[in-house]
């Protein structure tokens, strides 16, 4: 019983934002084309649902890591404003924002037009790929990058490669020469007009990376600039972490548009998704995960570079997000069973 209660006390508000999105995604499809189409609906929403939980358990693990170090009232804060900008805000508004930019017309014209015309609205969000993946691809990059050159960092998990990244941290500003680099190289290969969109959407990504930290650095700090306010520095924690959801969600929303047109079943499934995510944060944070198996939170970092090099891959081949979802997966698994082999060697030792 006492498990149970646990296991509702993290996932209860998920469960019962799925059964409110899977009635919404039925009514959608009864909708619109009766009991056949409202199941086809219903399986799409939970595919979409499983997607955005398989792509973003790296996230929840470095939310996990960032939750700790942030106080009580900003973890609240995150768990409840920060769940209504990932599902509403990054899921539903920002597509919303992208295609009025895009069409050069108002938000409520935006909506209507994905009302109204959902195959000319996905075709405007997949035609933005290229910049999104950039963008978002370079965010995800300088943030798995910046962890592996911390100088700080004393434990490796893969020492042949962490070991000298660290090594490497102590040239100032290498991580943004290393992703500006990478971003020139990769804008080489791609053609025509989208050519400078793609380096500029990189560049953005550097910059938004680094103002969010600066900002993040500055807000910690007291009036006096003698010492570290904890309120302050957690609400630059929280800045942080929503514009990492945002760099997650921003592929996750484009890829969606390949398995529907509908900008609110997207919204509902990934939405569901989004909460599942902030329901493992909490479990990972309460339950001291991270400190149970030491290279867990290597693993997602190094799930978040694999997923920046497929973001990038993906302007010149789609990738489908099985891959994405595998690949992040496996390195979430690798390192957990080896903290398991590592604990049990240490055992054996003592």
């Amino acid at each position: 019983m006492a498990h149970v209660q646990s296991i509702m006390r993290s996932f209860g508000g998920s469960i019962f934002v799925t059964i409110i999105g899977l009635s919404l995604a039925y009514w959608l499809g009864f909708r619109e084309g009766g009991t056949t189409l409202a199941l086809s609906t219903l399986f799409l929403c939970s595919v979409l649902s499983v997607l955005e939980v398989s792509l973003s358990f790296d996230n929840a693990v470095v939310n996990a890591s960032v939750l700790r170090k942030m106080t009580e009232v900003w973890r609240r804060r995150f768990l409840t404003w920060g769940i209504l900008l990932a599902v509403f805000g990054m899921r539903l508004v920002l597509p919303l924002l992208i295609v009025a930019v895009l069409a050069n017309v108002g938000p409520i014209d935006a909506l209507m037009l994905a009302i109204q015309k959902p195959k000319e609205y996905a075709a405007m969000m997949l035609s933005i790929h290229e910049s999104v993946a950039a963008f978002g691809g370079t965010f995800l990059f300088m943030v798995g990058i910046d962890y592996f050159l911390n100088q700080e960092k004393e434990e490796h998990w893969l020492k042949i490669i962490e070991a000298p990244l660290t090594k490497l941290g102590r040239v100032k500003s290498i991580e943004v020469i290393i992703a500006l680099m990478t971003v020139l190289v990769m804008s080489f290969f791609v053609k025509g007009e989208k050519q400078m969109a793609f380096l500029i959407s990189g560049v953005a990504g550097v910059i938004t990376y680094l103002a969010v930290d600066a900002l993040g650095a500055l807000l910690g700090q007291t009036p006096d600039g003698d010492g570290i306010d904890p309120h302050r520095a957690s609400l630059g924690m929280f800045l942080y972490l929503e514009v990492l959801d945002a760099s997650f969600s921003f592929d996750g929303v484009v890829g969606a548009f390949a398995l529907t047109q509908s900008l609110f079943l997207i919204a509902i499934g990934l939405g569901i998704g989004a909460m599942f995510v902030r329901s493992i944060t909490i479990v990972l944070v309460e339950k001291g995960t991270l400190g149970q198996y030491r290279y867990l939170e290597h693993g997602a970092f190094w799930a978040i570079l694999s997923l920046a090099g497929l973001m990038y891959a993906g302007v010149f081949r789609h990738i489908p997000e099985v891959i994405t979802g595998l690949c992040g997966a496996t390195f979430i698994g690798a390192s957990v069973w080896w903290s398991i082999h590592e604990k049990k060697h240490e055992a054996a030792k003592a």
